[in-house]
């Protein structure tokens, strides 16, 4: 089955029906992302990165699920025949080509987890793979945000991990590839990122992370 945009998107739908839940509109803001600094980037087809956007949490629609979702996602797209959108199911969440620097819950049988330990160590990742594992980590439910934003929310809800900094670190360093290619910042062409996170003048992105998960933790008490 040919892969457009439509598709993708009705499957996004059907998905939502299957399993309704905030990752619905998250994978729209990744896709509008991935789309947008695509179509910055020369030799990237801005359809392509949208619909790998738009199907990175397509797994999700078999349950509430974390780890499980890259393998639901992986097999849902090669029996469609969508081997591109398959890897990006599974890589977007290992921009660390190593298994253990998962941050969620392993909820997957050993066959599984053994599966995708053997393909993300082979697997080949291009452009597109970079993008959304970037985009991933620029969009809120909400809308578009700064990493340093996201990095927080996902903190917040999984805790931390022996990898956590240096996950954050390769995500800035593909911020950086790709603010290269483009010649601009990423935040150009994501309206409200900036705005919508409030960063104070002269605050460091280690000093918003530090006053985000304080004002977090101060609303909790």
């Amino acid at each position: 089955m040919e892969l457009t945009r439509e598709i993708a998107e009705k499957a996004l739908e059907e998905a939502n029906k299957a399993n309704p839940g905030p990752w619905y509109d998250h994978s729209k803001y990744v896709a509008f992302a991935c789309q947008n600094i695509a179509s910055h980037c020369q030799e990237m087809d801005e359809n392509l990165a949208y619909v790998y956007g738009i199907l990175h949490d397509i797994g999700r629609y078999a349950g509430v699920t974390s780890e499980k979702h890259l393998i639901d996602g992986y097999r849902y797209c090669i029996e469609r025949g969508w081997k591109k959108a398959a890897q990006i199911c599974i890589s977007h969440a290992f921009m660390i080509k190593d298994i253990s620097t998962y941050i969620g819950i392993s909820d997957v049988p050993i066959e599984d987890k053994e599966f995708m330990a053997r393909y993300v160590k082979e697997a080949v990742y291009d452009d597109y793979d970079y993008l959304v594992q970037l985009c991933d980590a620029l969009a809120l439910p909400t809308g578009f945000c700064l990493l340093e934003k996201r990095f927080v929310d996902v903190t917040i809800r999984y805790g931390t991990h022996p990898a956590t900094v240096e996950r954050w670190k390769v995500t800035l360093g593909i911020k950086e590839y790709f603010e290269k290619k483009m010649g601009c910042s990423i935040y150009d062409c994501l309206p409200g990122a900036v705005s919508y996170t409030h960063l104070r003048a002269h605050e460091t992105g280690r000093n918003l992370v530090c006053r985000l998960l304080l004002e977090k933790k101060k609303k909790q008490i």
